[in-house]
């Protein structure tokens, strides 16, 4: 391998590790500020724990262990509401009781003034906005996730890249030559 030769692999990898380090402070300068957005986010909708949680009651939603907590909540008061049923059940028995009080000739009126449907219909509507919820708190907890991903992608590109830098030094010692010698014949005159 020629010196001239080494000084460009030197420099290939020089430059190859700081464009590493540009894209893991990239990488994590934006995980960071996804973070914050969706904690801001977060704290706008001024969402509280419910008391009863299992952790973090009666603290402002703006992190992804609040989030979580407060949709493990929602499931539980949802469950409580209709008994343990979950939407899919509800809603099969909100169908079923719909076509039962149609095919005895209840008109839409009579059947909402029937305690019984207007029971399941408003377990129904419990839940299913119970699951929007939940499904809203579950997003901004992927999206926490997501982000500290990025950031983490971030450090070690950064790591990778201080390395490439660390191991190819900006210059290369390079061995000194002697010049070639030329031989001369003495010639006699």
């Amino acid at each position: 391998m020629s010196n001239n030769s080494a000084v460009q692999s030197n420099r290939f990898v020089r430059v190859s590790g700081l464009l590493a380090i540009i894209a893991g402070a990239v990488f994590f300068i934006a995980g960071g500020v996804t973070w914050g957005a969706v904690s801001t986010n977060l704290k706008a909708e001024n969402i509280t724990v419910s008391p009863d949680a299992s952790a973090f009651g009666g603290q402002l939603v703006d992190t992804p262990w609040e989030a979580f907590s407060q949709a493990d909540i929602i499931k539980h008061h949802a469950l409580a509401a209709t008994e343990g049923k979950t939407y899919a059940e509800v809603s099969g028995e909100a169908k079923a009781l719909g076509e039962k009080l149609t095919a005895e000739g209840l008109t839409p009126a009579e059947m909402a003034a029937d305690p019984d449907y207007a029971k399941v219909n408003g377990q129904k509507a419990t839940v299913m906005n119970g699951s929007f919820l939940r499904a809203s708190l579950f997003t901004s907890v992927v999206a926490f996730g997501v982000a500290a991903l990025v950031m983490g992608i971030g450090v070690v590109f950064g790591i990778i890249g201080f390395a490439l830098r660390r191991i190819a030094p900006a210059t290369v010692p390079v061995a000194p030559t002697a010049a070639p010698v030329e031989e001369k014949v003495l010639v006699n005159a």
